[in-house]
């Protein structure tokens, strides 16, 4: 079974934040996600060029990225669990993704069409990925 790393450049300044990201770890902890904080003092390109050299499947989280439901969501990230190889959820600097990062061919995932701080989108990707989840396990956390 693959493992499913979200990474996130910088941890979060807003305490708040920084809580609701560890509530939802802490529910994860037995389920194969792993949350990485890589420092924001490494630049972007940096940052693009170290989750690029992960082994396993790079999937970089961008506003530009495909959406889906949460059921949709939940139907990849079996998949994710099924596979041997781990999986790598990047969300992006501040700054966004640096120009290599937007010219390669990743897959490509989005939270929302709209724009959000990265803090805020980290917190809502690992919300997501505990409402898939719960979703597979037949819960009734997702109201649909």
């Amino acid at each position: 079974m693959g493992r499913i790393s979200v990474h996130v450049h910088g941890a979060p300044k807003d305490r708040h934040a920084a809580a609701l990201m560890a509530m939802y770890l802490d529910r994860l902890r037995n389920q194969g996600v792993a949350c990485v904080k890589h420092s924001d003092k490494m630049r972007p390109v940096a940052y693009y060029e170290h989750v690029l050299s992960l082994s396993g499947t790079l999937v970089l989280m961008d506003e530009f990225g495909e959406t889906s439901s949460s059921e949709a969501f939940a139907r990849r990230v079996k998949g994710w669990r099924l596979s041997t190889d781990d999986v790598h959820l990047a969300i992006g600097p501040a700054e966004g993704w640096p120009a290599q990062a937007k010219a390669a061919s990743h897959l490509r995932l989005s939270l929302s069409e709209m724009t959000f701080p990265h803090e805020l989108a980290a917190v809502m990707l690992v919300e997501q990925l505990y409402r898939s989840m719960e979703i597979l396990r037949g819960s009734a956390y997702h109201k649909a």
